[in-house]
């Protein structure tokens, strides 16, 4: 039996230190941050088979890349890794990761709203354009995702890039990951001069975005899958609003929770409050 490589004792529950002083200032400003060394690629390499594997195990996508339309292209996208596995619970409710996203919004406290495992497979094609929070029925853009790579991600296998600013930008909030989305926002952007930021990804780094930054992913020209961990995170105290489209299903994301009301369901748990120790 290989021996499992040894991650620092509790990390995923250790206060991150790397956070720079002006951190949530640049979250502010820019609506996304890329930080180094969240994890440690000991930490990454305990957890990576485990989500790796139930990926597979839950993928239901079996039709060849050239036969998919652009989404289906972009990656597998699993949710709730969290309910299916143990290890998957233990990072998507590290305290250290969800204390990063508290300390970025500026809150007390955040809960979950679901993870995904986003994978671009080899000769898997971009992800266009869009914005997260368009899929979500909530009362405030005090949201954040976090993009976990679990694995050195280079500049051929398609990070995330982002339109620094762009989270104040109002235009192309109703638009779906489509072509149309990646069409239009790519001129939108371009004419308000947002710019594009994409950086490679050493092991162990992470970037958070708001709800509202306009971000995409280019193809996967390597080997391997492009293998990444999500985790959406919420303040506590946000509310459900009345869908807006047809992918703000209250009940799938919230059970039991009505519009109007906190978005306090089952499974939706407050994963840090910095007001208890």
């Amino acid at each position: 039996m290989t021996d499992m490589p040894q991650a620092p004792s509790n990390e995923l529950d250790l206060p991150y230190e790397g956070l720079p002083p002006t951190a949530t200032a640049d979250f502010n400003r820019d609506g996304f941050v890329h930080l180094s060394g969240v994890l440690s690629p000991e930490t990454i390499a305990r957890y990576e088979p485990t989500i790796t594997a139930e990926v597979i195990r839950l993928n239901t996508q079996h039709l060849p890349l050239s036969e998919r339309d652009t989404y289906g292209k972009a990656f597998l996208q699993i949710e709730n890794l969290w309910q299916e596995s143990a290890p998957a619970k233990e990072l998507v409710f590290s305290r250290r990761l969800a204390g990063i996203a508290a300390r970025l919004l500026g809150v007390h406290a955040v809960r979950l709203y679901h993870d995904q495992a986003l994978y671009k497979e080899p000769g898997g094609g971009i992800t266009p354009w869009h914005a997260d929070q368009y899929y979500w029925p909530l009362s405030s853009d005090r949201t954040v995702t976090l993009w976990l790579p679990l694995q050195e991600t280079g500049l051929d296998m398609g990070p995330l890039a982002f339109a620094p600013g762009s989270h104040n930008f109002s235009h192309g909030r109703d638009l779906p990951i489509s072509d149309e989305s990646e069409a239009r926002l790519e001129r939108l952007l371009a004419e308000q001069d947002f710019g594009d930021v994409v950086e490679p990804f050493a092991l162990g780094d992470a970037s958070f975005h708001r709800g509202w930054t306009f971000h995409h992913a280019g193809p996967n020209r390597g080997t391997a899958p492009r293998r990444v961990m999500t985790v959406i995170y919420m303040d506590a105290d946000i509310r459900i609003t009345e869908p807006t489209n047809e992918y703000q299903a209250i009940e799938r994301f919230f059970p039991g929770v009505e519009a109007g009301q906190v978005a306090d369901s089952p499974i939706n748990p407050v994963l840090f409050d910095g007001r208890v120790a």
